[in-house]
């Protein structure tokens, strides 16, 4: 029982630490853009956070079971995952540069079930067809969206952008500013919402994943009656498991994000309010999109990659590709190293005797 209190814990720092890692991205263009100070900008993101992280499980469901056999699952295996992730997490955070919470998370999980079944790949579920005759996997789910997600965003940021740039050719640029300052309060809110549904529900599938492993190894057994609420004999996402997940991610997101602020808002292209405004606008629509399929995309991929979108349909120079260039290599490479990280805290949990 105490080790399952553990893996929970350590589920929920990663949310909190979700929370001031990705915050950057539903904020850093409103505050670049300066249509909010920093301080408005993270408490209107953590409350939209809170509200989204709420609404379906869809994509918990899709990393708490459509990744890897649970069969194989042990709570080593998560407890894992979860260190590696949040050791990657910290270290692209030290550095200011965005990466995927997600894919650190679902890299993570591979490498510990294959640290688990000593190397059997079969243990990961590339591409096969669920009991509701849906298709799930990496490939599907994971692979095939990191792929596609950015280029969706590019392109929506791109086409928001030329539409903008037709409407408010007449305007004056001062006056559209005025504007847009104001309409970024909406897209702003749209973005943390979007990233609330589909960030928080990764680590809601973590927790429904270790309340079923546990109930499975019978560490369940001896509770008592007032904590029976925590067996899940069938795989589920309870309320309570939403509940703390989403205020633990809009506590993170309280604490802020200003070292990836900076790269996300500044330093890849310079802003004004209507282009924030076709950045978040596009991105959280991708996002809302894959929620509701139950795909776990990169809040960070999405809007880095709608910001270049943006950028170059003002002009192509706008976006400074050497920034880009190193976000880049640090989105290939999240999943594969993750997965080293947690392969290897797997079997240093095994040398000191941990199961």
């Amino acid at each position: 029982m105490t080790f399952v209190v553990f893996v929970i814990l350590a589920a929920l720092v990663f949310e909190y630490i979700n929370g001031f890692h990705d915050t950057a991205n539903s904020i850093a263009t409103v505050v670049s853009t300066r249509a909010l100070s920093p301080r408005v900008a993270i408490i209107l993101a953590a409350c939209f956070n809170l509200v989204g992280a709420l609404i379906g499980v869809a994509v918990a469901k899709t990393v708490g079971n459509g990744i890897v056999d649970t069969n194989f699952v042990n709570l080593s295996t998560i407890v894992a995952a979860l260190l590696g992730a949040i050791c990657w997490n910290l270290i692209t955070w030290y550095v200011g540069l965005p990466s995927s919470s997600s894919h650190a998370l679902i890299g993570g999980l591979c490498g510990s079930a294959l640290a688990t079944t000593h190397g059997d790949w079969s243990v990961l579920k590339w591409d096969v067809v669920n009991a509701a005759g849906k298709l799930e996997g990496l490939w599907p789910k994971v692979i095939l969206p990191m792929i596609l997600s950015p280029m969706a965003g590019f392109i929506l940021g791109f086409i928001i952008m030329i539409l903008m740039l037709i409407l408010l050719r007449k305007m004056r640029p001062s006056f559209a500013n005025r504007i847009f300052s104001k309409c970024q309060w909406l897209s702003a809110s749209y973005m943390s919402l979007s990233h609330g549904m589909n960030d928080a529900q990764k680590t809601m599938g973590i927790i429904a994943l270790t309340l079923f492993t546990a109930t499975n190894e019978h560490a369940f057994d001896n509770l008592p009656h007032w904590l029976h609420f925590l067996n899940t004999p069938s795989f589920d996402v309870a309320l309570w498991v939403k509940v703390v997940c989403a205020l633990t991610m809009a506590a993170g997101t309280a604490a802020g994000g200003y070292r990836i602020i900076k790269t996300l808002g500044h330093k890849m292209v310079k802003m004004q309010p209507v282009h924030g405004f076709a950045a978040e606008t596009a991105s959280a629509t991708i996002i809302q999109i894959a929620s509701h399929w139950g795909i776990p995309v990169s809040t960070t991929h999405v809007i880095s990659s709608s910001i270049m979108g943006m950028g170059s349909a003002r002009r192509f120079n706008a976006v400074k590709w050497g920034v880009v260039e190193q976000m880049i290599w640090a989105w290939i490479f999240t999943l594969p190293v993750c997965g080293l990280f947690s392969f290897v805290i797997h079997h240093l949990l095994e040398l000191v005797g941990v199961k």
